[in-house]
């Protein structure tokens, strides 16, 4: 498992003013499984602009100045670099497959009676 906490912003454009305005900004811990966490690991560092797709769910606590808190949290699904905001070279992974050295069974034909194959009519 890799966790790590995500910052998502928003910018608007203010057409008064001539500029970008930045809105709030909203935390939220991401958790990777399995596969994900090599790929995420291997490729990802802090700070760099990213898109995560995932589960979300809030987690409820009690903090230790008895503070009531609410936690974001995604379970990813898919983790990778925001294109819009940076450039990212592809390597893709090779994963096993099965072993294609037997021979491709016969394909199955009808046969008649006398073991001659079948004959389809119109």
């Amino acid at each position: 498992m890799l966790s790590f906490r995500m910052a998502s912003n928003t910018r608007r454009f203010d057409q008064a003013r001539g500029d970008w305005v930045d809105g709030g900004t909203l935390y939220l811990t991401v958790t990777c499984w399995r596969k994900l966490v090599e790929g995420v690991e291997a490729s990802l560092q802090r700070g760099d602009p990213i898109l995560a797709y995932g589960q979300l769910r809030s987690n409820e606590y009690t903090s230790r100045d008895g503070t009531e808190r609410t936690d974001l949290e995604m379970r990813a699904i898919a983790v990778g670099p925001d294109l819009g905001r940076c450039t990212a070279s592809v390597q893709r992974k090779q994963f096993a497959r099965p072993d294609r050295s037997e021979p491709a069974p016969e394909p199955i034909t009808d046969t008649d009676a006398a073991g001659e194959p079948a004959t389809q009519h119109s």
